[in-house]
């Protein structure tokens, strides 16, 4: 059964002294009376009265004592919290460096450590910690910060609480003591704790918890499906048409933005799906340098219905004002065309609209571009298609004979060409085609002919009827044109958002894969999710062009703190930035997911590494110690000078100091080697030696104490000689052959085979063998298997032995004997595999190969 994982809760502190401790013990004594397991796991009195009172009455669970550096220190005892098993426990000051060897310990790890066994953890953690705002606290404090805490540390707990005070109140609660001693309350008052700090960090902590509560707003807005815009913070949307009054309509914006805490101002340019564009990128480039530099956003949107894309937008990012620029409009403008800021305050539901003029009044008017749904060389076709059907059509009825006979044929002649006008070129091309029909049908084919003149009143009525039928089926094929466009991108939207949610679901995809999707789902040349330094880009993840600064990014959408997502290539649709949206959530996920994992990661490896320091103590204390005592021991008896030791009795004890002086000589070798290993410091030298030359030379050199009574060798002397390090691999076989011989009675055995460009030597043993379980663990250093107090050696030589194996190119693997006990099994390259020599080594050349990894 999975442990459900603990919930985090924070108290932020503006700046040291606010109360955020205090707050935590209240809340402590609150939850205590309700009936919920409350211990305390470290808590940072730093000798201030109040905070010791409220410590009284909550279960403490004993911290551990840490010496460090000729000092003693309590931290907290992450082991004894697990085991007692509370609902909650508290562990003050977030940020802290535990003290010990591991000098990059913190206490978040310890805290995540808790939260996966299932524990509730309450902290507390000041706004100068967070790892984003250390360069910034160090400006303002002059003090650089050297206990921080990453964001998504602080960005996961489940609620965060700000624990705030006053400049002036907290700068009275240290005059009074309340904070630090006497005797550093006047250096703190005049450094740190000045009016203008507190206040700075006043502001930092109360943005970074706006900027929390907005994100949690946002997941909420999107969870719940709500669509319209939610006040809770001022964004000014200001959007430019790339008039001459552009820079005038962005500083306005400003001004209503002000420059209080909190306010967005956004800029933003909509671009023509089809048509030329409304701005020149020079004055895109000047637009975007002067938003950038009133502390604002730039965005550039695609689409043909301008109010639509702009209230989309708007609605997206939650806009709560929106400045348009408007010209002011003759009587037949506004009587012909609907302005764009009309429009926009139609839909704008409930966001303020502003409309600021910014040119002046027109003194010549001309028709405004048509709207289209459709692409230009449709409509283009559409012209020319009417140019031709309206000439060939009255060719056509003035070959029938009298015009005026054959009015209705004529009428329904140009009928036709303005439905099929309107199929290929729209509203426009088939206006034109019927008001030139209408115009050459009374030229041609009313009496008076060759007049504008109409005599029968019939003959106006069918001219009227005709343009209404042209005009009606030309604004029916438009509006089919962008329902089918509109069906079409929202499949391909449905479509989008079913590939991202699978995945979502999907085992493996990453970072990269999503912004490959990303490249590819919205045509951009380059994408980059990159960390932000100035205004240069330092990209963790790339596709396509390199992006290395924002100001050559088309598009940057800010993922947290640190982050921003950067694409270079063709504007995208509102549509398709909500689209984005989606996709920056993922990231933010994933992003979020590989930060706890390389936390997690991190915590293992500290484990791990602690575990392996506590298992080379325990042996070296163990294992040199021993042998050491037994020296001493004998030399204090060659030393007695009242006992007359005979001849006999001498040499045992110098024997006895020669063999213990082997084994530790073996003992600090194995350590070496390990070392060697571990930082690829060893050295190889590559000869050519012949696999039965090298096992005869290893049992040659061996300890005869050390060499199997019963010892068979089955090597054959016509394998071919390998290119190895002869005397790393006498240390190998020397340490496999005599592991074996303590490990059984029935005899050892090595052979050697050949397999492909490999020689393989086994040294096999008949002896109770090993379980799957203690195989996988064989080659761990410091691990032995059936130890008692007289076992000699770290565990580390079948570790030490892999890892030299290694070192040449060759792998050292255990498996079960036919019959019961364990072959070791040594495979060698027949050509060493990390050679960087000059030349081939020869049996009497040596070659230093390099350092084995």
């Amino acid at each position: 059964m999975n442990t459900v994982r603990g919930v985090l809760k924070v108290y932020l502190g503006a700046a040291p002294g606010v109360g955020k401790t205090c707050a935590m013990l209240e809340e402590a004594h609150d939850r205590l009376k309700g009936g919920e397991d409350v211990v305390v796991g470290v808590v940072e009195t730093h000798g201030r009265s109040g905070t010791a009172v409220r410590l009284e009455g909550l279960p403490v669970i004993p911290p551990r004592r840490v010496s460090y550096r000729g000092s003693t220190y309590d931290e907290l005892d992450v082991a004894a919290i697990i085991e007692r098993k509370p609902d909650v426990v508290l562990v003050d000051e977030l940020a802290h460096t535990v003290h010990g060897e591991d000098t990059t310990a913190k206490r978040w790890q310890d805290v995540h450590r808790l939260l996966d066994a299932g524990i509730n953890v309450i902290s507390t953690v000041n706004i100068q910690h967070l790892e984003s705002l250390n360069d910034v606290v160090t400006t303002i404090t002059g003090h650089v910060q050297n206990e921080t805490i990453p964001d998504p540390v602080l960005r996961e707990a489940e609620e965060v609480e700000l624990i705030d005070l006053s400049p002036d109140a907290l700068r009275v609660r240290l005059r009074q003591g309340q904070v630090y001693g006497p005797a550093t309350v006047d250096a703190a008052l005049s450094k740190f704790f000045r009016k203008g700090n507190l206040t700075a960090l006043r502001e930092l902590a109360l943005l970074w918890l706006a900027d929390q509560v907005d994100d949690g707003l946002e997941k909420y807005r999107s969870e719940e499906g709500i669509k319209e815009p939610w006040a809770a913070r001022e964004r000014i949307l200001v959007a430019v048409g790339g008039g001459p009054k552009t820079a005038a309509l962005i500083r306005r914006g400003r001004r209503i933005a002000g420059r209080i805490a909190g306010r967005e101002l956004l800029v933003v340019h909509v671009l023509a799906a089809d048509g030329p564009p409304r701005m020149s990128p020079e004055q895109m480039s000047e637009a975007r340098s002067l938003t950038e530099s009133l502390g604002g956003s730039w965005h550039v949107l695609s689409g043909d219905d301008v109010p639509r894309t702009l209230l989309d937008f708007a609605t997206t990012v939650n806009a709560s004002q929106l400045v348009v620029g408007a010209s002011r409009q003759g009587f037949a403008q506004r009587l012909l065309m609907r302005s764009t800021s009309a429009a926009i305050i139609d839909g704008a539901g409930d966001i303020d609209v502003h409309i600021v003029a910014v040119d002046p009044p027109a003194t010549h008017w001309s028709a405004p571009a048509p709207p289209t749904s459709l692409s230009p060389a449709r409509l283009a076709t559409g012209w020319v298609l009417a140019t031709i059907l309206t000439i060939v059509v009255t060719l056509a009825n003035l070959a029938l004979g009298d015009p005026t006979a054959h009015l209705s044929t004529a009428i329904m002649s140009f009928v036709l060409a303005s439905v099929v006008v309107a199929l290929v070129g729209g509203l426009w091309p088939a206006l034109a085609t019927a008001i030139g029909g209408a115009l050459l049908l009374n030229w041609f084919f009313t009496a008076p002919t060759h007049t504008l003149s109409i005599t029968e009143p019939k003959n106006i009525f069918l001219l009227i009827v005709f343009v209404l039928v042209a005009v009606l089926v030309a604004q029916v094929v438009d509006g089919a044109v962008r329902r089918q466009r509109e069906s079409q991108e929202a499949r391909r939207h449905a479509q989008l958002m079913t590939e991202l949610a699978r995945s979502v679901i999907r085992d493996g995809i990453g970072i990269q894969e999503i912004l490959e999707q990303i490249a590819t789902t919205f045509g951009q040349d380059g994408v980059a999710l990159a960390t932000v330094e100035g205004t240069a880009l330092v990209p963790e993840y790339k596709v396509g062009i390199p992006i290395e600064s924002v100001t050559l990014a088309d598009e940057a959408f800010s993922l947290d703190d640190q982050h921003v997502l950067a694409l270079v290539g063709r504007p995208l649709t509102s549509s398709e930035q909500q689209l984005l949206e989606a996709y920056s959530g993922r990231l933010v996920s994933l992003m979020t997911q590989a930060q706890l994992n390389r936390t997690r990661t991190q915590a293992r490896q500290l484990e791990a590494a602690n575990s392996v320091r506590t298992a080379l103590l325990t042996a070296v204390s163990h294992d040199l110690r021993t042998p050491l005592a037994t020296i001493k021991t004998a030399v204090s008896g060659l030393l007695l000078d009242d006992v007359d030791l005979p001849r006999d009795a001498q040499v045992e004890l110098l024997r006895t100091i020669e063999s213990s002086s082997d084994r530790l000589d073996r003992i600090v070798a194995d350590l070496l080697d390990m070392s060697r290993i571990h930082t690829n410091k060893l050295e190889v030298k590559a000869v050519t030696v012949g696999p039965a030359e090298l096992v005869a030379q290893t049992l040659h050199h061996m300890d005869p104490s050390l060499v199997p009574p019963s010892l068979e060798v089955r090597v054959p002397r016509e394998l071919p000689a390998i290119t190895t390090d002869a005397a790393l691999m006498e240390r190998v076989l020397e340490n496999l052959i005599s592991n074996a011989a303590k490990h059984t009675d029935a005899g050892v055995t090595i052979d050697a085979t050949q397999d492909g460009e490999r020689i393989l030597i086994r040294v096999i043993d008949y002896g109770p063998g090993l379980t799957e379980e203690s195989k996988a663990r064989l080659f761990t250093p410091f691990t032995r298997f059936g130890d008692t107090t007289n076992s000699h050696g770290l565990g580390l030589g079948a570790a030490v032995a892999r890892g030299l194996a290694e070192g040449v190119g060759g792998t050292l693997t255990a498996d079960d004997t036919p019959g019961g006990g364990l072959t070791m099994v040594l495979s060698l390259p027949l050509t060493i595999t990390p050679a960087t020599a000059d030349s081939a080594p020869t049996p009497a050349h040596e070659t230093t190969v390099g350092s084995a990894s």
